[in-house]
């Protein structure tokens, strides 16, 4: 139903005494879908069944100490293995009828409906899609992205992931850390970053560490007030606690809340994001999806935009999560 019956949305793109914009109150907070992109982790494809991402699954079994003539062992090692995701699907439909088009025509048209239309779509593929990278892939049948909670699990040794199963392959597991874990109290500001060392360190392998922390409202608030008692911050563009990006052990700490984030109620992601991926494909990206089409018996036309892809990752056992 329309906040107001007296207007179309047709009369609020027209000269009525509007001031010629529209504000957005649809995007969503959409943290780890923006922060993938601007880490270069947004790697589109260009074809195929399905999304291929190679992988080392084993040390090479030729390894032997020797001395002078002894015999080498030659044999060839079996040591890439690769995980396989399933390309995911969605679409909004922009439609406009004959009618909205010659209203929305003219001097008097301040803004294009059409556009707006389309804007709206973009928008709405971009909110569902970055909802998405949380989920565990089981909603609509299995056609949803797999996100977070089926990548970085909190019961990483069950379940198919990639078509590799977690309960057969112990390199396919990530690391998790119950707050409450061996009697622990449940997490607080007093205690949250003893909680974050624990599982940080089991995702460290060498130079190979977490450089992107999400949270949820709750999770992200006990680092920030852990932080608080301790911060001197002389220089506003120096100064990182009390701002929506924290620092820990290098990695930037962002909270998925607020307004519409997808973060999955107190959860804190540890990623290593040189593993992980958003593979869309490169023709359908929240793109138009072929032409316009006229219904034969009607007065309108509908536009479909889309989007065809999925979150991947090639490695697990360097990602982990913290949850209550």
């Amino acid at each position: 139903m329309p906040i107001s019956p007296n207007l179309s949305e047709i009369v609020t793109t027209t000269l009525r005494n509007r001031s010629g914009t529209v504000a957005d109150d649809v995007t969503k907070n959409n943290g780890l879908l923006t922060r993938l992109n601007s880490r270069g982790r947004k790697k589109p494809i260009s074809g195929g069944r399905t999304i291929v991402q190679e992988l080392q699954y084993q040390e090479n079994s030729t390894f032997k100490r020797y001395s002078g003539y002894d015999i080498l062992n030659v044999q060839p090692s079996d040591v890439i293995t690769a995980a396989e995701y399933d390309l995911k699907q969605a679409a909004v439909a922009v439609s406009m009828s004959g009618l909205e088009q010659l209203q929305n025509s003219g001097e008097d048209a301040i803004l294009d409906l059409l556009e707006q239309r389309i804007e709206n779509a973009e928008t709405t593929l971009k909110n569902n899609i970055a909802l998405d990278c949380y989920s565990d892939g089981t909603a609509d049948g299995g056609r949803q992205i797999g996100g977070l909670q089926l990548l970085v699990s909190t019961s990483p040794t069950s379940g198919t992931v990639g078509g590799i199963s977690r309960a057969t392959w112990g390199f396919w597991r990530n690391q998790k850390f119950s707050a409450s874990a061996d009697g622990g109290s449940a997490a607080s500001n007093a205690n949250i970053q003893s909680y974050m060392n624990r599982l940080y360190m089991s995702c460290v392998r060498g130079s190979d560490a977490p450089d992107l922390v999400v949270a949820d409202n709750n999770f992200f608030r006990l680092y920030w007030e852990s932080l608080q008692a301790i911060q001197r911050i002389t220089s506003a563009d120096k100064g990182m606690a009390g701002f929506q990006s924290l620092q820990y052990m290098g990695a930037d700490v962002i909270f998925d809340g607020g307004f519409g984030g997808g973060a999955p109620l107190n959860q804190m992601f540890f990623l290593n994001t040189k593993y992980l991926f958003y593979r869309p494909h490169r023709d359908r990206d929240m793109a138009p999806i072929g032409d316009e089409r006229m219904n034969t018996n009607q007065d309108a036309f509908v536009q479909l935009m889309g989007f065809a892809g999925n979150l991947t990752m090639n490695n697990a056992f360097l990602q982990g999560v913290l949850f209550a």
